[in-house]
């Protein structure tokens, strides 16, 4: 039987201020850690500490207080936090901050749950201070900070993996149709002219009661939602469906293999390919669905257009940290202007794309089952069974 106690018998919480960040690097000056560096470690920023700044060091564990990704958890860190942030001071004598950290990690889900605001999400001080956490001797926490430790790096060699491919598509698609003297030859056409020339070739889903939340039954025909495209390519996120009736009224929304899916609502300007395998299934009117006329425009070059041609890009309004205009809409998809390259060039980017990402999804699978392998042992960890 594992010994507990409550968080807060072995921190000190304190949050930080906001400081007045700089990008370059001086004598009198300290890293500047911000919610990024919980999740990358790369977002290299400086400040000048003050005597009101946070000052952590690397046995502390950082946790996002405020914000999209409140909740995530940093540790072996150094520097000065920003107000979006708060240090957990670690009580050595009782607690190995990696083991610590590593608890929490896992405990994200049970924290996220229990934020507060409506709009912006704030970790719960109560909630956090309460939550029980499972202390064995100090020498077999660091033994399970140990093993977890190396399992991440398994982890963390993977995303990196599909990092570097993602990088070599973006190179490939650059490399192809990003010479400005080679497109200044192809025509600018918008995107409702690459549409199959047939009504409703470039829909949105069901708007207001057309399609309400308790109408979705547990089997039936698919409805694809954000969830389907969020990630730039189409993944099964939660399964919603809708009874044969019900799609009788609404298959006017029904997608197709190879229809160009962009999300117009939450997360703008995300897009995914229908895959041919796809199912009989229909789109919300969070997304735009895009068939288009293949004889003219490939699925697979206008969704890298949407995700990597600069002058697409601007037209979207992407800001520097990706950030799409807000508003985004069916009008405005169907206005985009894009450069439209010779159908054969199309076909051999294609082709080389559809190879790397049979790679990517390779890539994926592991991905998947590693993190299903890390949260088992996770699991299995901190009830005391490794």
């Amino acid at each position: 039987m594992i010994n507990s106690t409550s968080l807060a018998k072995i921190v000190q919480i304190k949050k930080g201020k906001k400081e007045q960040e700089s990008s370059l690097y001086s004598d009198n000056r300290k890293r500047y850690l911000q919610i990024e560096d919980l999740r990358t470690n790369q977002n290299i920023k400086f400040c000048t500490p003050s005597n009101k700044s946070v000052e952590v060091c690397n046995d502390d564990v950082l946790i996002a207080w405020d914000g999209a990704n409140a909740g995530t958890v940093g540790f072996q860190l150094a520097g000065i936090i920003g107000s979006t942030l708060a240090r957990l001071r670690v009580d050595t004598e009782k607690a190995y901050p990696q083991y610590l950290g590593r608890y929490l990690q896992f405990r994200f889900p049970e924290i996220r749950n229990n934020c507060t605001g409506a709009t912006i999400p704030h970790v719960s001080g109560h909630h956090l201070r309460e939550l029980s956490v499972p202390l064995p001797p100090l020498p077999e926490q660091k033994r399970i900070a140990t093993i977890l430790d190396k399992a991440d790096v398994l982890r963390d060699k993977r995303k990196k993996s599909i990092a570097k491919l993602d990088e070599l598509l973006q190179s490939v698609f650059h490399d192809m149709f990003g010479d400005p003297l080679a497109s200044s030859d192809w025509c600018q056409v918008k995107v409702e002219a690459l549409a199959l020339p047939v009504k409703g070739s470039i829909r949105t889903g069901p708007f207001g009661s057309q399609l309400l939340h308790s109408e979705f039954v547990d089997d039936g025909i698919a409805v694809l939602g954000i969830d389907n495209a969020v990630n730039n390519t189409f993944r099964w996120g939660e399964r919603r469906y809708i009874t044969v009736e019900k799609y009788k009224i609404l298959k006017k929304y029904t997608v197709k293999p190879g229809d160009v899916l962009i999300t117009i609502m939450g997360t703008c300007g995300r897009c995914a390919i229908v895959p041919d395998d796809i199912p009989l299934a229909i789109n919300t009117k969070h997304l735009c669905s895009i068939t288009l006329n293949k004889e003219i425009c490939l699925p697979e070059y206008l969704h890298s257009c949407f995700l990597m041609h600069k002058e697409v890009l601007k037209q979207l309004g992407i800001s520097q940290k990706g950030a799409v205009m807000p508003g985004l809409n069916m009008q405005i998809i169907k206005n985009l202007k894009v450069p439209l390259p010779p159908i054969s060039l199309q076909e051999k980017y294609k082709k080389r794309v559809s190879r790397i990402l049979e790679l990517r999804r390779i890539h994926e699978k592991s991905d998947e089952l590693s993190r299903n392998s890390f949260f088992s042992l996770q699991q299995r960890a901190f009830r005391g069974e490794l």
